[in-house]
């Protein structure tokens, strides 16, 4: 980032100087019978004053354009920004040609001609107008090449890293440890309660299609995620028995809001293996849903204490943080803590 940064200044400075250089060379070359002390002055203030005043008017629309989210404040604020340094333009323009004909040396007939239409005023404005304005198009059309086609290289990557999210987030779901653990205590329960184990047998089954039909997609109902969770809490019922006890405190008017498919599943699960499955007791998961403005809120609270295992891959944990990032960058946030005697998880999705 840093390197591309440095190799765009370059850049500008290069063209600053081809570009001015060029435009003075061309103006001066096409005025006749003037001395080469006036050329060579000419040039070389002519490029200055051109390149110190957009070299302003490039600072302050980087720092106070929003390029991203364009709309008529930044338009007004590029026009403003335009008109005064076509001002701070022509005025260096006009001091460079009265100092020059005041204290310079003596001026020839062509000399004195071309100095006079310094005093022209409509002359100066439409000169920095058009050279400013010139200037500004230019530079916001090459901002906006580079833009698009950061945000085509961004799009891609994103693809690519979408990709190995989605087969990481495979990896994590498919648990073979919970599915041969489930099959094992469902064929114990066929002993005790057959419709029981045929009913279990329907979880596990929904709970494999789920996994593997919604890798491919992005976001899915919240509704649609705690069904999968229930399924999930069933299962772990019959190994945990009374061990396990399980709340939701969830908002009806989340119900339908969009959320990334096994982020709530991941949670849960995390907290029964590393948690609950830990304590002879047993405890309790605490699943919580809400709306704080423009962010849902999704937290699990689990009994026992936040120990993580050096010999642990924290798939499932490394899984949430990526696709979090990936589809929402920084708006989103995830937290693991312990809290009095509890482990809270903590996620927050942009609602917008």
């Amino acid at each position: 980032m840093e390197l591309t940064r440095k190799k765009s200044n370059y850049s500008f400075w290069i063209l600053q100087l081809l570009g001015w250089g060029f435009i003075n060379m061309i103006s001066i070359f096409a005025l006749k019978k003037i001395s080469t002390e006036l050329l060579i002055y000419s040039i070389v203030f002519g490029m200055f004053i051109g390149i110190f005043s957009t070299s302003i008017l490039r600072w302050y629309l980087k720092r106070n354009i929003q390029f991203d989210s364009f709309g008529i404040k930044e338009l007004i604020k590029i026009v403003v920004s335009f008109l005064l340094v076509a001002a701070l333009f022509g005025a260096m323009n006009y001091g460079f040609g009265y100092f020059y004909a005041k204290f310079g040396p003596e001026l020839s007939e062509a000399e004195i001609q071309m100095f006079n239409n310094y005093d022209k005023v409509w002359i100066q404005v439409f000169n920095a107008l058009f050279l400013i304005g010139a200037w500004t198009v230019t530079y916001l059309a090459i901002k906006l090449l580079l833009k698009l086609n950061k945000n085509r290289i961004e799009r891609l990557e994103l693809n690519t890293h979408l990709k190995q999210a989605q087969l990481n987030t495979l990896k994590g779901q498919i648990n073979p440890h919970f599915m041969f653990n489930s099959l094992n205590n469902i064929r114990g329960l066929m002993l005790e309660d057959v419709d029981k184990s045929r009913e279990m047998l329907t979880k596990l089954s929904e709970i494999l299609r789920y996994s593997l039909s919604k890798n491919n997609i992005n976001a899915i109902a919240v509704e649609e995620e705690l069904e999968m969770v229930d399924n999930y809490i069933d299962l772990s019922k019959i190994q945990f028995e009374n061990r396990l006890e399980f709340v939701k405190e969830v908002d009806k008017d989340v119900l339908q809001l969009q959320i990334p498919p096994m982020i709530i599943q991941l949670l849960i699960e995390n907290a029964a293996k590393h948690g609950i499955a830990n304590l002879k007791q047993g405890g309790r998961i605490v699943l919580s849903l809400k709306q704080e403005g423009e962010l849902l809120v999704i937290e699990v609270r689990n009994t026992g204490k936040l120990q993580i295992g050096k010999n642990t891959t924290q798939l499932g944990l490394k899984n949430i943080r990526q696709r979090l990032k990936l589809l929402y960058a920084d708006k989103a946030s995830f937290s693991l803590n312990e809290i009095a005697d509890e482990v809270v998880a903590n996620i927050k999705i942009p609602l917008a």
